[in-house]
């Protein structure tokens, strides 16, 4: 029987996600069920974040180190006066909207470029300082954006001709929040908007584990993988966690340790679905 291939899904839930997500990453491990070998990773947003963090050479306790302890913690900027309660409700409105999909991004997409942020170059910054290396694995690494003026997803790799760098800025510019970030003269926001963790993109993969911080809205979007899908999303004690702003820098010591946490009591669920079975 030939060996199973995995896909490792990475979503999007902003610095508290990034934090939880290295969380799991490191308890699973822990656990005895190292994820970050599959074949392909995809990452959107924070999970932009944490798929560069992963594919760098740097070991799990290391990057776990990096998010819960303040002191290793790399510098981040407060998300200012956003109300992210009023944010997300207009996210929200624009979603159930009548308009299609594409229609929707694009809606999404004005919103994000019409919004008063701190300049590119000041963001860009602190995707630099998060990410242990600059180049690009030799991995079949997938990182989500989308185009803002005509809401079409760009999916960065290796080979796109992208940098890794402003790959991941423009999968974490969350519209209202963060700049777009210009690449080749194109505009570019955060890839959640098209799903929070763009699942789909596994498909044809025989197992698949999604690492979900914030739901997707509306049907999930792994929902019509076929085979063997296994989803953790945030327990009761990483909710509380995140608390009410996932951007908040402070959310990186809790959120990381109640990962960790769940990532161990997850580990013999995820092993099962993971690993070929005799």
């Amino acid at each position: 029987m030939s060996e199973s291939r995995r896909a490792l899904v990475l979503g999007g839930g902003g610095v508290a996600g990034i934090a939880w997500e290295t969380g799991v990453l490191a308890g699973l491990a822990d656990g005895g069920v190292d994820v970050t070998t599959a074949d392909r990773i995809i990452g959107t947003s924070a999970g932009s974040t944490v798929a560069a963090q992963i594919t760098s050479g740097l070991s799990l306790p290391d990057l776990l180190a990096r998010q819960s302890d303040p002191a290793l913690q790399s510098p981040e900027l407060p998300p200012g006066d956003i109300s992210m309660e009023e944010l997300w409700a207009r996210f929200q409105q624009i979603s159930e909207s009548a308009l299609d999909p594409a229609g929707q991004r694009r809606e999404i997409g004005a919103l994000a470029l019409g919004a008063e942020t701190v300049s590119e170059a000041r963001r860009r910054e602190v995707i630099e300082a998060r990410l242990p290396v600059h180049d690009w694995p030799r991995r079949d690494l997938v990182i989500v954006a989308l185009d803002a003026h005509t809401g079409e997803p760009r999916l960065f790799g290796p080979d796109s001709g992208v940098g890794l760098v402003d790959a991941v800025a423009a999968s974490c510019a969350v519209p209202g929040v963060w700049p777009c970030v210009t690449i080749d003269g194109a505009r570019y926001m955060d890839g959640g908007v098209r799903a929070a963790t763009n699942a789909d993109l596994a498909a044809g993969f025989d197992r698949v584990l999604v690492l979900a911080a914030m739901p997707d809205l509306g049907e999930p979007s792994w929902a019509r993988l076929e085979g063997t899908v296994e989803v953790i999303e945030p327990d009761q004690a990483s909710l509380t966690a995140f608390g009410a702003n996932p951007l908040a820098p402070e959310t990186r010591t809790p959120s990381a340790e109640a990962g960790y946490a769940q990532g161990r009591a997850a580990a013999p669920k995820v092993a099962v679905a993971w690993n070929d079975q005799a």
